[in-house]
């Protein structure tokens, strides 16, 4: 196939479901190549990361998906996305990230890890209530969805009896991300939208008369302070992305790295034993079954290149993550699960000015929930097959069955 042939069969529901065979190819035309008029295919690990980190490579804000994409206003979903720190350049991008990096601070997160250990304690019981007599238990619902979600939300300040709503509202909401979407998912995503919206005013004015030590409460006040720093649409727009990318790809990272774990038992052993270290499985799964796929950059500039291939101004980048992580330039025998590599550095997080703000966050939670699950479950196995959300930029599972033995 070409690289336009390729980039369809991307996204249908077969080439979502099994992306690899279809990157391998796409290497074999070269770690850069054109695919369609103003369009380029970045497949390189070096090319990505040197995109990602270039100032001259931006990305989709609302002004140019306005002028690209028929309908692109009649959708709230994109609307709103496109105010949050995702989809903003400079300098608005750095004035907002700015804020929320202020609050969301390294030390603030490190300081979470006791909370992390008995939120996955707490759930692990419940997980083993559930499946005591050998009912199989669904992880991605019982637990991948809920220790991120849990986490993510006493930081935001979200009341712990609304955190039962946002799975279905996220997974809605972020149909808008996808390269190709259908009219029914984005009318479920702009639906989505609203609630969250909704919901976030409602907190937001709570937190206005009665301030907490949360993160709501913290852009609740810069937004009052100083309209200019923040504005009120922007801080709607910048709490729902906390919420959703605090806790979706997390999910997605938990759900990939078990069902990594259960194809792969020398594995599964050796993080059980302690010979694996957490934070190198951690890297390995965020490498091999990256939650985030693709992602993409427009050229801004004049003269410029990836690689070897010109990208003059105004020319679409997708930079395609999960081939970059399989790259056999970058990686000795990029198809093998290896969680013993040494200096990974997977792009799962993005690079330059829009590497993820939760990075440090889905590290931990990785690092202390997989190992403990494992000790309690000697016996986990699957219990049929799981389910893959049909879905290529965000990539996860809907439902991952197990037994938990004796």
């Amino acid at each position: 196939m070409d690289s336009i042939a390729i980039m369809e069969q991307l996204m249908t529901s077969e080439g979502r479901a099994e992306p690899y065979p279809l990157y391998a190819q796409a290497r074999e035309l070269g770690a850069v190549t054109a695919c369609g008029e103003g369009m380029i295919m970045v497949t390189g690990y070096q090319e990505v990361n040197e995109v990602l980190r270039d100032g001259a490579f931006q990305v989709a804000d609302a002004e140019l998906r306005s002028r690209w994409e028929e309908g692109f206003n009649e959708h709230s979903s994109k609307i709103m996305l496109s105010r949050s720190i995702l989809e903003r350049n400079e300098p608005d991008h750095s004035r907002m990230r700015s804020l929320i990096a202020s609050v969301f601070t390294a030390r603030r997160i490190a300081a979470l890890e006791p909370a992390v250990v008995a939120a996955t304690h707490r759930l692990l019981d419940e997980m083993a209530g559930l499946g005591a007599d050998g009912t199989p238990v669904d992880f991605m619902e019982t637990f991948a969805y809920r220790l991120p979600v849990g986490v993510i939300c006493e930081l935001l300040g979200v009341p712990e009896a609304d955190r039962h709503r946002f799975r279905t509202l996220a997974a809605d909401l972020t149909a808008a991300l996808e390269v190709i979407a259908g009219d029914p998912e984005l009318d479920a995503a702009d639906a989505a939208a609203e609630e969250l919206a909704g919901y976030f005013t409602g907190l937001a004015a709570e937190r206005k008369a009665r301030p907490k030590d949360d993160l709501v409460s913290a852009l609740v006040q810069v937004a009052a302070a100083d309209p200019a720093r923040l504005s009120g649409h922007e801080l709607l727009a910048n709490l729902v992305l906390l919420l959703v990318a605090g806790f979706e790809t997390t999910t997605n990272l938990l759900g990939n790295g078990l069902s990594l774990l259960l194809d792969h038992p020398e594995a599964l052993a050796g993080l059980r034993s302690g010979e694996i270290s957490p934070a190198g499985y951690t890297d390995e799964v965020l490498r091999f079954d990256s939650p985030v796929q693709v992602t993409s950059r427009v050229s801004i500039g004049n003269g410029l290149r990836i690689g070897g291939l010109d990208a003059p101004y105004g020319y679409f980048a997708f930079l395609l993550i999960g081939a970059a992580n399989r790259d056999p330039q970058r990686y000795e025998h990029p198809e093998r699960f290896d969680p013993t590599r040494r200096d990974s550095r997977p792009l799962s997080f993005g690079g330059g000015p829009h590497y993820c703000l939760g990075a440090q966050l889905a590290r931990l939670e990785s690092a202390v929930a997989m190992p403990a699950l494992l000790a309690r479950f000697p016996h986990l196995a699957r219990a049929g097959e799981p389910v893959r959300r049909d879905r290529w930029v965000l990539r996860g599972y809907q439902s991952l069955p197990l037994t938990l033995g004796r």
